[in-house]
């Protein structure tokens, strides 16, 4: 008797009675086991959609790691020997987790942000060809940032990209050597990590109390 047979009503135990118990047994198992298949993956679904839920709202909420957020100046590095025209590269900096971008504009500018789009941190592309200046731009969900400010100008991104500060020596290398949150001014930015790392470099910067600092570092 196959599983899915039943017996004809009204019929007693006969030689087959040990065969059809086992075969209700089998069945009770298969129909607990497919339950508790269809319950594990329940379970595994929700988890894994709570967790990506989760870290959807932490990086549009800014609770995860933000790209310069660090109060000290941090070690300069270098990005690239050369940089040309309409070129860009992808380095990390200031930490070996985040992920940067720099781009030579056409009019020589060098810019240079995190490559972490403010959404949903994906990552972030250069397109030379699209517009005067080209675009920094997010694939995922069509974001799209000012080459020169680091703007949003389109799709949804809540905040510009945080910028990072780069500097062209003599041999023509160019290095990373301080970074801004995400919309912080210049001299803010700078004025927060050289305030006491460099107080010559906040004093020449015009910070607020740099002149003071480094006065009483001399005496």
């Amino acid at each position: 008797m196959s599983v899915t047979q039943q017996p004809a009503p009204g019929s007693g135990p006969g030689p087959d009675a040990g065969g059809d118990a086992a075969a209700d047994q089998l069945r009770d198992r298969i129909s607990a086991d497919s339950l508790t298949t269809r319950r594990d993956y329940l379970r595994i679904v929700a988890t894994v959609s709570g967790g990506l839920a989760i870290g959807g709202v932490g990086v549009a909420s800014g609770i995860l790691h933000r790209h310069g957020d660090s109060e000290t100046m941090p070690e300069p590095k270098k990005v690239t020997d050369q940089l040309a025209p309409g070129e860009s590269v992808a380095f990390r900096f200031p930490g070996d987790e985040d992920r940067a971008l720099a781009v030579r504009l056409g009019d020589g500018s060098l810019v240079a942000y995190s490559a972490v789009c403010t959404h949903l941190a994906c990552a972030v592309l250069w397109r030379e060809d699209r517009g005067p200046e080209g675009e920094l731009y997010c694939p995922c969900h069509e974001g799209v940032f000012d080459a020169r400010t680091g703007e949003v100008t389109a799709g949804p991104p809540p905040r510009p990209l945080p910028r990072i500060f780069l500097t062209e020596r003599s041999d023509g290398s160019v290095w990373a050597i301080a970074t801004a949150r995400s919309g912080e001014p210049a001299k803010e930015a700078l004025c927060r990590q050289f305030g006491d790392s460099r107080p010559e470099m906040a004093q020449r910067l015009g910070c607020p109390g740099a002149a003071r600092a480094n006065e009483s570092r001399r005496t």
